[in-house]
């Protein structure tokens, strides 16, 4: 496990998910009950028949091997010691992006794509979202990428659901430093999604 960390700031620090990290990963996205067949960050990363195939433990498990792949599947943001959010973080050639008819290619650049931010309940407002999109791009480049794109809401500051905040909102990532790189034709939370992209 690395010590040093991909970021440090505001009192938190980020980490890529490492299999040494497993528990961490389980805290932030498997479900309470292990046997449950839901969320584990898996409805974007892997093909849908895929994902509503895989049931109970078996989707842990999966999670698990890719903590253990060269490319990790994310980044997790620490207060001290405890784990207090987790960001997504992949090639977009390895996801369903990439075959999305809703969600455009703008070029033809290998880019990465962060597609949850997820900040545990009782730690909101503190800045870990902010933390954990910079450690998703610093763990990106440190990986080769040559860019980094995200898919947010634009939701010019209205309040958005909670349980479709985890697509992060366009302010969120021009606070990072992306750019509005075009529309998109999806939809989150009843707001329009836009494309941004932060070049590395």
């Amino acid at each position: 496990m690395p010590t040093k960390p991909l970021v440090r700031t505001a009192g938190f620090t980020v980490h890529p998910a490492t299999e040494s990290r497993f528990e961490d990963v389980r805290t932030m996205v498997g479900p309470k009950n292990p046997t449950s067949s839901v969320c584990w960050c898996l409805s974007h990363r892997i093909p849908s028949r895929q994902n509503r195939s895989m049931m109970g433990e078996e989707r842990g498990e999966f999670v698990r091997g890719l903590t253990r792949r060269r490319v990790k599947p994310g980044v997790l943001a620490y207060d001290g010691a405890e784990v207090v959010g987790w960001a997504a973080v992949a090639p977009r050639s390895e996801l369903p992006f990439a075959r999305s008819t809703k969600i455009p290619h703008v070029d033809d650049l290998d880019v990465w794509s962060v597609w949850c931010v997820r900040v545990r309940p009782g730690h909101r407002g503190r800045g870990i979202a902010h933390a954990l999109v910079e450690g998703a791009v610093a763990y990106a480049a440190r990986c080769g990428a040559p860019a980094v794109e995200a898919y947010p809401v634009d939701n010019q500051g209205a309040k958005v659901d909670l349980t479709m905040a985890f697509v992060g909102t366009r302010k969120l990532f021009e606070d990072a430093g992306f750019v509005l790189t075009s529309p998109t034709d999806a939809i989150a939370g009843g707001f329009p999604r836009v494309l941004v992209r932060k070049a590395l």
